[in-house]
């Protein structure tokens, strides 16, 4: 189990003037509660859905278990009509099923990549989660494939296979029904749905526009400035390939040495 666990901190009562000013440029993760929705956290009823939603077929996840691996794809595409989907998601156990009496449904409007270089409100309409978050500063300890994690079972990890995750700090909140939670861009999160429930994620970009890449419609790309120093670090990387093993080693070794000397934060280690 990660080794460093700290609760999100929650805020009640907190205005607009109040988030902006004071708790959104500290770049942490918070649950504000207390916040207005409006008539959705009552309204959106099983029934309700199912009726607003109708016959229209969607396209959905579907898995043995509640976690949905992105990177080993242990899931299966799946169509249902949306009023279909909504009354078997909300099932303990189902009587029509594609996998198993206790699959698990999993509808995101916009693909499977979270805008991961966007800040992002959760917002818990109905239901319960659990969300456990980990800091961009921890990201050597977190197994990355591209933007998402090797280690599925945060609960209890291989740490055989994983030992650095340990060293990871853990942020942990609960979710219910009118909570809002403040997920600040490039920090990892794994969502678990405790019942049936339904979230919407608000995203926004929070650097200047010219920052970001203008063909990047859904927010999953890196920061253009990010790209290209990625590309010019491979360039590096295949020139110092032209040398032999030993020396490719220990030139590698001063480059990882040279860029925690550089750019890492010195504030934030």
């Amino acid at each position: 189990m990660a080794g460093h666990r700290f609760p999100v901190p929650r805020f009640e009562g907190v205005s607009q003037e109040q988030f902006i000013e004071h708790l959104y440029p500290q770049r942490k993760p918070l649950v504000l509660e207390g916040i207005d929705l409006g008539a959705c956290t009552s309204k959106w009823t099983v029934d309700y859905l199912s009726q607003i939603g109708g016959r229209k077929e969607v396209k959905i996840h579907v898995a043995a278990v509640a976690q949905m691996d992105f990177i080993s794809k242990n899931f299966v595409y799946r169509t249902l009509p949306f009023d279909k989907l909504v009354q078997r998601a909300a099932e303990e156990k189902h009587t029509e099923f594609f996998i198993s009496e206790d699959e698990k449904y999993y509808l995101r409007s916009l693909g499977e990549d979270p805008r991961k270089v966007m800040d992002n409100f959760l917002i818990q309409v109905t239901g319960k989660k659990r969300v456990v978050l980990f800091s961009p500063r921890d990201a050597q300890y977190l197994y990355l494939s591209g933007s998402k994690s090797e280690v599925l079972n945060i609960d209890n990890p291989d740490l055989a296979k994983y030992p650095l995750f340990s060293k990871a700090r853990r942020y942990e909140c609960s979710l219910k029904a009118g909570d809002v939670l403040f997920i600040p861009a490039l920090w990892f999160h794994n969502v678990i749905s405790e019942e049936f429930g339904v979230g919407v994620n608000v995203f926004w970009k929070h650097l200047p526009s010219e920052c970001y890449d203008k063909t990047d419609t859904y927010g999953n790309k890196d920061l253009t400035a990010a790209s290209r120093a990625v590309q010019i670090l491979d360039r590096a990387l295949k020139t110092l390939a032209e040398l032999p093993e030993e020396y490719r080693d220990f030139y590698a070794r001063r480059m990882v040495l040279h860029i925690q000397d550089k750019a890492y934060s010195k504030n934030f280690e």
